[in-house]
């Protein structure tokens, strides 16, 4: 079912420090290239003192200004993150603080389906607008994720980058045709335990941190076994998402993958058959910035001037979960 939604501004925020991958070589002890070569990144930004409810907000602060509207005008604050800065209160209240909207009453709740966050956040946004609850959310997604890297888990640790992006929303006027054409998400709990950080939470408190139970507290991934039960689910998945429209891939002006790692990529473009000149690949400036990687890339793809009024865009991922999920739009 369509829904009557229109992005009106996007805005992006990377952290000042940028580290390359020759970096990694020497900090892990690596020949010359390896990081590169197995990631293809070349480039990621990690975070010195910012937190992610600053970055949050600088990427707000650019959307809302592109959107040529005032943050008074924003009646709903929703942060799509697969991080959070802290358990409680949720990363959206923290973000309205650092806007200075303390005291606004707007109302700030989270998404959070890890690297799908922002996709699920916007699709779930889609229906609120279309329905007339809220008239101009902020959808905003930032992401830390190096402070939790095991850097004894070399091929997945050198992938990740810190970043943050926003995107303004409002009801499409009734003379314009931007709108949500269709969306998917579905989730196999098969592969729950392929990616995940366990302790942190309830089952292994931080209480129980200490130098023998510390890899529980840091990002653990076996990409081979996601690659895999990936690869199986994408067609069907596809289908499904697809399903009930007339859209095929030579339809789309776009298609923003999730920026996973440089071979996720490769296998993601070659399953869908999707055209070299739709398939937007930043991987390589930014690594993979969890939830911030689809806006961040549609960020630049609008701001390019790739993205025009009335084409047609593809959001796609995978996320831990394992969940597969996508929407198209029409910008």
């Amino acid at each position: 079912m369509h829904r009557n939604m229109k992005i009106i501004g996007t805005g992006m925020y990377t952290p000042s420090r940028v580290v390359k991958s020759y970096e990694l070589d020497q900090k892990l002890s690596l020949p010359s290239g390896w990081t590169f070569d197995k990631s293809g990144v070349e480039t990621r930004y990690y975070v010195t003192d910012e937190t992610a409810s600053y970055m949050g907000a600088q990427a707000a602060k650019d959307a809302v200004k592109k959107a040529g509207i005032s943050l008074k005008d924003i009646d709903c604050i929703v942060s799509g993150s697969g991080t959070m800065e802290q358990p409680i209160p949720c990363n959206a209240a923290l973000i309205q603080n650092q806007l200075g909207l303390e005291m606004s009453g707007i109302p700030c709740f989270d998404v959070n389906t890890t690297c799908l966050s922002f996709v699920k956040a916007l699709d779930l946004v889609s229906y609120l607008i279309d329905a007339g609850r809220f008239q101009t959310v902020l959808v905003v997604t930032s992401e830390i994720s190096s402070v939790g890297l095991n850097y004894k888990h070399k091929e997945s640790s050198i992938l990740f980058g810190d970043g943050a992006a926003a995107v303004v929303v409002q009801r499409t006027p009734e003379n314009e045709s931007s709108k949500v054409i269709t969306s998917h998400m579905e989730t196999y709990s098969a592969g729950a335990f392929y990616s995940e950080i366990s302790g942190g939470g309830t089952k292994f408190h931080p209480r129980e941190h200490n130098e023998e139970t510390e890899d529980r507290f840091l990002f653990s991934m076996n990409g081979r076994l996601i690659f895999r039960l990936s690869s199986k689910l994408l067609p069907s998945f596809m289908d499904k998402l697809l399903e009930n429209t007339s859209i095929g891939m030579n339809d789309l002006k776009a298609v923003v993958p999730h920026q996973a790692s440089g071979m996720a990529m490769r296998i993601l473009q070659k399953k869908l058959n999707i055209p070299d000149h739709a398939f937007i690949n930043n991987i390589k400036e930014y690594g993979n910035t969890i939830a911030s990687s689809i806006p961040i890339a549609l960020h630049e793809t609008i701001e390019s001037g790739k993205i025009q009024r009335g084409d047609r865009v593809m959001l796609i991922g995978t996320s831990a979960g394992l969940s597969i999920g996508g929407m198209i739009f029409e910008y």
